[in-house]
């Protein structure tokens, strides 16, 4: 991680942003959910878009497209590129 670039979680990305995963805070079958899906330590995730009212974020790992509810979106910790 670079020292001059700031983590913050996934909810903080604006569409059209990527970043790269750096850590998944959360419990255990969450977090083999999120394997299984492609989440891992620094693999590049971009936000597509942002749903309305609290809605869920859909996002790019690779060449798939993936809804996350926010809450689950809160415990990814990512470095903007």
């Amino acid at each position: 991680m670079k020292e001059d670039t700031p983590t913050t979680n996934l909810n903080g990305l604006i569409s059209g942003e990527s970043a790269t995963i750096i850590a998944i805070q959360t419990d255990d079958a969450l977090r083999q959910r999120l394997l299984a899906l492609g989440f891992r330590v620094g693999n590049r995730i971009e936000l597509i878009r942002k749903a309305r009212f609290s809605g869920p974020l859909q996002v790019r790992i690779g060449t798939t497209d993936i809804l996350l509810r926010k809450k689950e979106a809160a415990n990814i910790l990512i470095e903007k590129l």
